[in-house]
Parts: C-alpha cells; structure tokens; sequence
C-alpha cells in the first residue's frame, strides 16, 4: 500500500478541493448546509442513481418539509412518497428515526457521527456524512466512492466485501480528510468516485488527481478496489392472480413478515408453497391452478376460474431474491365478499393512488400488453 508524507496529503486536499470547487455537482441537496436534506438525499442515494433520486428528494421534501413534518406523516403517504425507490425499508427508518429525534432529541440533530448513529436506520457512512457536511466534524464518509478512489489512490488490496475492512479505510482516510472543509472533501471523493474513478470505464488519464494515483501509475486501475461476488439472488418463483370483477382488481397488502410490508399487490402465491410434502416431481402449471382454485374456495370462500395470461414472465430482482411471477387471472361476474381475503377490490383509476412496489407495476403493464394484444388479434 502506498503512503502519504504529510506534504502529499496537503497537495492532495489543496488539489481536490479546487477541482470540487469549479467542477463539483450542483445538486439539491448541496445547497446549504441542512442536517435533514443531506440525511434525505444520503439514504435515498443508498442503491440509486442521482438522475433518479433528485425528483424523489424535491417530491419528499415538499411533502415533508420538515423533521417534525415526517414524524407524524401517515404510512400510505409515505410510501406512495417512496414507490418507486425500493427498499422500502429505508422510509419506515427515515419516519422511526424522526420520531425519535422529534421525542428524545426535541427535535434538535446530534451533531457526531457517533450520536448520529444513535438514530434508527444511520449506519457510519450516513452518521460521517451528515456530521461532515452539516457540522465540520473532521470524519470521513466512507462509502462504495471512498473504497473505490482510495483503494485505487494508494493501492489498498484489502477485500471491500468484509466488514472489517471498512475500519481499515476509516483509519487510513481519517488523517487525509481537510480539517477546514471536511464536508467539501467527502462530497469531492463521491464525485470523484462517480466521474473519473468510476467501477468501469474510469478515466483516470484525465483525473484531477492523477498524480496521486499508484494504481494508475502501475498499470492496474481495474484491480482495485478488491471485492469478493456476492452470491447471486436466489429465484423465487411466484403465480401472480389478476382476478377482476364489476368492482375493480383484488389486491392484498403486504404483511408485516413479508418483503414489500404495508405496499398493495395483486395476490401472489409462492409456486413451492402449493406442493405437498410427498410430492417428487414439480407440478405442471395446469396442476398448480387446480390447488390454487381449490384453496381459495376452501380458504377465502372465492371461486376462482383461472387460466394463463400468457407471455413472458414478470421478473423483478432484490438484494436477495430474483422473482419469477407467471401471471394468471379470473374474471368473476359478481364482486364477491371478501369476508376471510385480507385484501379489498380496487377500481382501476383508483390502484395508482395506492402505494406500489416495482414488481406490481411490472405486473400491471405485462398484464395490459397482453390484454391489448389478445384484443388486437379478435379483430
């Protein structure tokens, strides 16, 4: 690993903070030096693209203007707020960590790292970021950026992928980082880290930091950082049912215990759920719609006669499921009671006013492409 004299840490602060200052983003969030915006924009930008996130942020800060704003919003505003970010876990954190900073802090921020990680759902990265920007705590925000340009600037061969090795970057970092203008120089290395020193197809012949870079000088830009794969999404099977009567599709929300908790979805049953215990060899899509309808009349008193959608399956990945959803559906002549169903029948103008996950608007559309098709064939 190379090492830096205390005179190349000084030429490197001084050269990277002049390149952020005339060519550093100007985004949002970055205008003033607000504890709540930068918390925003740091949890939404965990897994997303700045292009997607600056509409959502400008959405959510209009509809929650403040800390005390999203403590007491109601969940379906929430998350039709969030629909369409993912890991919807991340706004049920935001409210529970306003909630407590509205009931323990009086709605006053901690202002370390340290207490910032007191707060529900504030991990270091996020906890360094907000006391760097917001509160000139001299701490490095250590993220995918600051793994992937220090890695390549001294050459760090430790594995990324391991817990342990965040430590290793905060002490490596923590006497680099500007002690003047330590949240100028956290939000330098995210932009150097998606612009010049990105994970593939980097341009570090044109790096303002060039001259700092071992891994460039060495010909090996692309080995660092170091990571292990992680292993891929286990798929996971399901039958989505598109069951339609005089008033409306049937949707079920998600259940606590579920993935995707308080977000609406046409019923979804997981294809290995309906095979018995005895059973050997895996059941035809004939013999899965014949349990289905079975169980529904024994377990919800709804009558189902379910045929294919037809087309490609629906496929919607997370961090640890792939999901594979076939599409069938029903159309019932009268809307039945949904005395033992935990759902509710939706009008097709109101479903959109709901909060909705990706998978279910993927279903909707695959669902209309193929109704429009079979409409465009009988005529």
């Amino acid at each position: 690993m190379e090492k830096w004299s205390a005179a190349t840490i000084r030429d490197f602060r001084q050269t990277l903070l002049a390149w952020y200052d005339a060519k550093g983003r100007d985004l949002p969030w970055r205008h003033g030096r607000n504890p709540y915006h930068t918390w925003i924009s740091e949890v939404m930008l965990q897994q997303t693209q700045v292009n997607t996130v600056i509409p959502y942020y400008e959405k959510f800060l209009a509809t929650f203007p403040t800390v005390a704003d999203l403590a007491a919003a109601d969940e379906p505003t929430l998350l039709k707020v969030w629909q369409g970010l993912g890991y919807y876990s991340r706004a049920r954190n935001l409210q529970r960590a306003a909630q407590q900073l509205m009931t323990d802090y009086h709605g006053e921020w901690p202002q370390t790292a340290a207490e910032l990680e007191d707060l529900v759902g504030i991990g270091p990265y996020t906890a360094s970021a907000i006391a760097s920007i917001a509160f000139d705590q001299v701490v490095p925000a250590v993220d995918g950026n600051a793994f992937r340009v220090f890695a390549r600037l001294l050459m760090i061969d430790a594995d990324i992928a391991k817990p342990k090795t965040r430590q290793l970057f905060t002490q490596i970092i923590q006497p680099i980082v500007d002690p003047k203008r330590p949240g100028a120089f956290n939000q330098a290395i995210m932009d150097l880290g998606s612009s010049y020193m990105t994970a593939k197809n980097p341009d570090p012949e044109h790096s303002p930091v060039k001259a700092f870079d071992a891994s460039y000088r060495a010909g090996r830009v692309l080995d660092f950082p170091v990571k292990t794969k992680k292993p891929r999404p286990k798929p996971m099977a399901y039958y989505g049912l598109v069951i339609h009567s005089p008033a409306g599709y049937l949707l079920a929300q998600r259940g606590a215990n579920e993935m995707l908790t308080g977000y609406w979805t046409f019923p979804l049953i997981l294809k290995e759920t309906l095979q018995s215990d005895e059973s050997t060899a895996p059941a035809t899509v004939a013999e899965d719609i014949a349990e289905i309808e079975r169980r529904w009349v024994a377990e919800f008193q709804l009558p189902l006669t379910l045929t294919s959608v037809g087309g490609r399956i629906v496929s919607h990945t997370y961090t640890h499921q792939r999901w594979q959803v076939t599409l069938l559906m029903a159309d019932l002549p009268t809307a039945r009671p949904l005395d033992f169903f935990p759902g509710k029948w939706v009008s097709a103008a109101e479903i959109a006013d709901l909060p909705l996950p990706k998978v279910q608007e993927k279903m909707m559309q695959r669902f209309a492409s193929q109704r429009d098709s079979r409409a465009f064939e009988k005529n």
